[in-house]
């Protein structure tokens, strides 16, 4: 597949970098000689320099032949004009990044589509919801909701009062009758390699483990994993930074008390008077007096979300010192992620990988609605419709030749989720989530087209 990234920024280079993984036919256009040069000698991809915008640099591109053109740059009004001009040359199909998130609130009414974008993206607004819906389930340290929460799916490290710890998943599934998860990617605890488990998969202490559960297998989770539900309702955010922000706003609007520190005097007052319900403090959050002033012990959650992502971890490992439920940090580097359970902080967010999940799925062949790539691990969770003519409708899963590298999840049928078992027979309209290792996709893919 032919597609062109302009912008060769953070959110640029992380999505040319997974894309060139996959032998996609990558182009990526930048105006910085020196962005170019790290892409052109780290990542087997075209680069070309210019304005994204230029109706000679596109056509250099060979944007006509493209079936994607991503505007990722760092001017909203350039990714807009980049995927206008790119529509009208020919190319399929086109994905901007903006940071105006009244765009994203008013797309039904403005019809985008009808201007040449069929996608907008926030990377800072996608951060903001993940930090609510994280809170929303606080004892987990990854989630995501599909379907509007007809399945979920949730990240867990297990702890060794976990009783199903030292089982197999055919044993743990015995322990509680009424299954409602399935397991369907883990990690062990100083590794970087990641398991789809099996039924004789053995959880140990210290895994890292996702599933896929309906909202009445959420209970239940919280019971196997020994984790507790606990009630998050008074935040501290650390940084008036756009997910700050729009973390504060959103956050407010759903009844939790919110105190957000900013460092900088005059944005600190524009934040207090676009904020009215929530209590915004002028102050260098680096400052472990500042915090206790501020009664930090009386936080339930604490999230740091400065443009520094050294800051940020350390601002929540003195957080969690003061045993607060939940710290979430945002970070730009990737390697981080393999430290964060070792090191205390319940949980990373990544706007490079929230940008990159949302974009992947316009990639991908067949009917995919949804993907994710899974924090730190080597997977991928998509979530196929299923057509008349698809090889897997009117199967029974047992019967699939399904590749030992991915295993489903669950199933959306209507309006409800189910945690499919090997009898379950797949019909055309549902909703199937999977989750595979990258090696398996291909396979995959064709099933469900």
């Amino acid at each position: 597949m032919k597609i062109i990234i302009a912008g060769a920024g953070e959110v640029g280079f992380h999505l040319a970098k997974l894309l060139s993984y996959e032998s996609q036919d990558i182009t990526l256009i930048d105006t910085k000689k020196e962005s170019l040069a790290y892409a052109d000698t780290h990542l087997d991809i075209r680069v070309l320099r210019g304005d994204a915008t230029s109706l000679s640099v596109l056509r250099d591109a060979d944007v006509q032949n493209s079936r994607l053109v991503i505007g990722v740059t760092s001017s909203e009004t350039t990714n807009i004009t980049l995927c206008m001009l790119a529509k009208q040359l020919g190319c399929k199909r086109t994905i901007a990044r903006i940071s105006n998130t009244e765009f994203i609130e008013e797309r039904e009414s403005i019809r985008f589509a009808d201007l040449g974008i069929d996608e907008l993206i926030s990377p800072e607004e996608l951060a903001a919801t993940e930090i609510q819906l994280l809170l929303n389930k606080s004892a987990f340290n990854d989630t995501y909701e599909f379907e509007e929460g007809k399945l979920i799916m949730i990240g867990v490290s297990l702890l060794a009062s976990a009783p199903f710890v030292g089982k197999t998943v055919k044993e743990a599934a015995r322990i509680f009758p009424e299954l409602n998860f399935m397991p369907i990617a883990l990690q062990r605890t100083g590794t970087q390699y990641t398991v789809i488990p099996r039924g004789d998969t053995v959880f140990k202490h210290g895994d890292q483990v996702y599933f896929i559960t309906t909202k009445e297998g959420v209970d239940q989770l919280y019971k196997l994993t020994g984790k507790k539900k606990e009630s998050i309702r008074n935040v501290m955010i650390l940084g008036g930074s756009k997910v700050g922000f729009k973390a504060a706003r959103d956050l407010c609007a759903n009844k939790f008390n919110v105190k957000l520190i900013e460092k900088d005097k005059e944005k600190a007052f524009d934040l207090a008077d676009d904020l009215p319900n929530a209590l915004v403090i002028n102050g260098d959050g680096r400052n472990v007096e500042l915090l206790e002033e501020e009664s930090l012990e009386s936080m339930d959650a604490f999230i740091a979300v400065t443009g520094n992502s050294e800051t940020n971890i350390m601002s929540c490992l003195v957080a969690k010192s003061k045993r607060i439920k939940k710290t979430i940090a945002l970070v730009e580097n990737m390697d981080y992620f393999q430290l964060s359970h070792s090191i205390g902080i319940d949980t990373l967010i990544n706007k490079k990988l929230l940008a990159a999940n949302n974009i992947f799925r316009h990639i991908r062949k067949g009917e995919v609605v949804a993907l994710m790539r899974l924090n730190n691990l080597n997977a991928e969770i998509l979530e196929f419709v299923v057509k008349p003519n698809s090889r897997v409708t009117g199967s029974v899963i047992r019967e699939l030749d399904f590749p030992r590298a991915a295993t489903i999840g669950g199933v959306i049928r209507g309006e409800e989720g189910i945690i499919a078992l090997g009898g379950f027979e797949i019909q055309a309209g549902d909703r199937v989530v999977v989750c595979c290792l990258p090696e398996a996709i291909p396979k995959i893919e064709r099933l469900f087209l």
